[in-house]
């Protein structure tokens, strides 16, 4: 058993240090030699793994955006009010935020490249997802008296999308406030803007 995990567990290693590289240096400065110094082993080494850069970052993208649309299927699915959908929507996205920094970073640092790369037309598919996820939360919350009317369901997605995902340049693990916490803040509040008062 330990034998046959050696691999994928030495692939899966190789993906995260080049995840960081891609994050901090950006994914078209790093090379694959950067990657084998980090990973102590000569760049041709990572051949066996992977067949190209792009190979690398295309799992790290994919299993990360999989992950989270899972997880907003599912939450969706729960069929709560909109109120509660839109809490654990982002409590979700600010739980993502630690476990996916590196991913995120990346999207948020690349994805007008990556939209000129046929191999990664997914991330298209995948952010008109989510902003349909959204989207119909905020129409549905409106409709039920939750949120205000008065508010453009699109420019309020855009809204909560920017102020969540950007938070990913400074959150840090070890931070003052653990992931939850900060939603919690967060929460407070957008949603004093959000729900109609009395």
């Amino acid at each position: 058993m330990t034998a046959t995990k050696k691999p994928s567990q030495r692939r899966d290693a190789l993906v995260q240090i080049a995840a960081e590289l891609f994050a901090e240096q950006g994914y078209r400065a790093t090379t694959v030699r950067h990657i084998g110094d980090a990973a102590g082993v000569l760049s041709g080494s990572l051949y066996h793994h992977f067949d190209s850069k792009e190979t690398i970052l295309d799992e790290l993208l994919s299993s990360y955006l999989e992950e989270l649309l899972n997880t907003y299927r599912a939450i969706v699915a729960a069929d709560a009010s909109p109120r509660t959908t839109l809490r654990e929507l982002t409590l979700a996205s600010f739980r993502s935020l630690s476990e996916h920094r590196a991913a995120i970073t990346v999207l948020q640092n690349e994805r007008n490249y990556l939209r000129t790369l046929p191999r990664f037309a997914y991330l298209t598919k995948a952010e008109e997802e989510v902003r349909r996820i959204w989207i119909t939360v905020l129409r549905d919350g409106v409709e039920a008296g939750e949120f205000r009317p008065d508010l453009d369901p699109l420019v309020t997605y855009r809204f909560l999308r920017d102020s969540v995902w950007v938070t990913v340049r400074w959150f840090r693990q070890d931070g003052r406030m653990s992931a939850d916490e900060l939603a919690g803040q967060y929460l407070a509040l957008i949603l004093d803007g959000l729900t109609v008062g009395d």
